[in-house]
């Protein structure tokens, strides 16, 4: 089905270097190649999404195979619930690491599927973008660019959820979500913090739609170097927030082990 236009709702056409609707209203395709149709751009923080350097920082560290575990489940159960010719929507991608694999997994074993993502970060996009094999626009997930009914799979990775993913999935449709536990990455926060607090539970009811699979990784990953270490705690939202004297502690640490902790929730509609 692909993008819809966000403010008449009719079906994007990609012409030239912009999308345009049958009403006339046109988005530029940026030289990255991702679509902004994020209407508002209003906001009272300094970043909107996330930045060049958590961009470059999540990239770096992902690519390393640290959360491989985590990517190995979401290609098995990508792969147990999907359509082939479906569509497929990576809800708050990222620098789309986990949706570009999952493609190439499935890809691989003869399943296509289309693969689009959004995100409010033209920075983070346009890292993604280079991954290549995902239809990329700023988006917000509260207002998705997507008919109702027209996704087979909707997947978000540390991202929240929101109402219109009900709207946009098919009847019969998965959303696959990911979460972290309460004790994800703290040997990271006791390393910078002189007080730590667990991560907060997260609500698993989600109205429209049924919880029928649980699964929870838990494995310890071992930083060889400092960049690790150093990229790792940059792409977390904790770096904003942290005092220079508290970041100034990772500088001396040369490997640390940290304990990831995610869920996966697997729901129908």
């Amino acid at each position: 089905m692909g993008f819809i236009c966000p403010k008449c709702k009719n079906p994007l056409s990609f012409v030239d270097k912009s999308a345009k609707c049958s009403v006339g209203h046109s988005y530029d395709i940026s030289k990255y190649g991702y679509i902004n149709l994020l209407l508002s751009q209003k906001s009272s923080k300094k970043r909107h999404g996330d930045d060049k350097l958590m961009a470059k920082s999540r990239r770096e560290f992902l690519d390393k195979g640290y959360y491989g575990h985590l990517l190995n489940a979401l290609k098995d159960f990508s792969q147990k619930y999907a359509v082939n010719g479906g569509d497929f929507l990576d809800l708050g991608c990222g620098e789309c690491y986990y949706s570009a694999n999952i493609k190439e997994h499935l890809d691989a074993n003869g399943i296509e599927m289309s693969f689009y993502g959004i995100d409010i970060s033209k920075d983070i996009l346009a890292v993604g973008s280079k991954r290549g094999g995902v239809s990329l626009a700023v988006a917000s997930a509260s207002e998705l660019p997507f008919a109702d009914e027209s996704l087979d799979i909707v997947m978000s990775v540390f991202a929240p959820s929101f109402d219109d993913t009900v709207r946009v999935l098919k009847k019969g449709g998965t959303y696959i979500k990911v979460i972290p536990l309460e004790r994800h990455l703290i040997e990271l926060k006791e390393a910078v913090y002189d007080e730590v607090y667990l991560n907060k539970g997260e609500n698993e009811v989600l109205d429209g739609l049924t919880l029928t699979e649980k699964l929870t990784l838990e494995q310890t990953i071992h930083l060889e170097n400092n960049a690790d270490i150093d990229a790792l705690f940059k792409m977390t939202p904790y770096y904003y927030k942290t005092s220079q004297k508290d970041q100034e502690k990772l500088t001396m640490l040369e490997t640390l082990s940290v304990l990831t902790q995610f869920q996966v929730l697997i729901y129908k509609k």
